[in-house]
């Protein structure tokens, strides 16, 4: 499961002329499920995020959490992220977990993430997305729950 992590002051998720979610200080997470993810890479992702510092405290060193900063999360779901493109021009994607896998798997990392009370807005599962998001930093990271 890979987990890129955008530390903004706003985001927002349109589907159409829908807004889907939409948070204001907090993190923008792209969120790709891979084929063997399981609930214990949710875990281990939500459970690092929720705590991760950083955000600025007041002499501007990351050292604050999204709950010390009462921040929100918009989390999308993004197959691309499973994409092999070392072959060829055209990336492949079958690597990405099977749709219905994927979506429980994208919703269980939501809920869990709500469990360690992160307040989390999302996008649609499946659906093409318009994300608009003020990267404040920037500050990006990449996680991947393979790498821990």
């Amino acid at each position: 499961m890979i987990a890129v992590l955008q530390r903004a002051s706003a985001g927002r998720v349109t589907v159409g002329d829908r807004v889907t979610g939409e948070i204001g200080t907090g993190l923008v997470i792209l969120l790709g499920v891979a084929q063997g993810d399981t609930e214990a890479d949710a875990d281990f992702l939500t459970d690092r995020i929720a705590g991760f510092r950083i955000f600025n405290d007041a002499e501007e060193k990351m050292n604050r959490s999204i709950h010390d900063v009462a921040g929100s999360a918009l989390v999308i779901s993004q197959f691309t992220l499973a994409g092999d493109w070392r072959k060829g021009r055209r990336p492949s994607f079958t690597s990405a977990a099977p749709p219905a896998e994927g979506e429980r798997l994208y919703h269980y990392f939501c809920d869990q993430l709500r469990a360690l009370e992160v307040p989390v807005q999302t996008g649609e599962f499946g659906a093409m997305m318009e994300v608009q998001l003020t990267n404040d930093g920037p500050v990006t990271f990449v996680m991947d729950s393979q790498d821990r």
